[in-house]
């Protein structure tokens, strides 16, 4: 009897197996929709961004600092943001995004 009993419970842990493994792959995939994905997307636009900079661009600088891109040096990767008048720092292409403020007003 007691061996009925234990293959019994064997058997139903089987099934719950199943079913928590059918539940994992449907959390993975959720977070995938609504977490991974979208930053991919992000990432994406602000290489597209970086790549596409221009002298006279908004850029804010990964610090938080909104600036004019001044010059881009490519061999380097590095860029001349003036950050108020006269005042320029040198920073890494890398580290600087869309000034999206400055886009919505001139669109408006």
């Amino acid at each position: 009897m007691t061996t009925l009993v234990l293959a019994a419970q064997a058997a139903g842990g089987g099934v719950g197996g199943s079913g928590m493994l059918i539940f994992m792959v449907a959390m993975l995939a959720i977070m995938w929709v609504f977490m991974i994905r979208p930053q991919q997307k992000k990432q994406k636009e602000i290489k597209k961004f970086q790549n596409a900079l221009q002298e006279g661009s908004k850029v804010i600088v990964s610090g938080g600092i909104y600036g004019t891109v001044k010059r881009i040096d490519l061999t380097t990767n590095k860029v001349d943001v003036e950050i108020a008048r006269g005042v320029v720092i040198q920073v890494d292409k890398n580290f600087l995004y869309a000034d999206t403020a400055s886009q919505t007003t001139t669109n408006a």
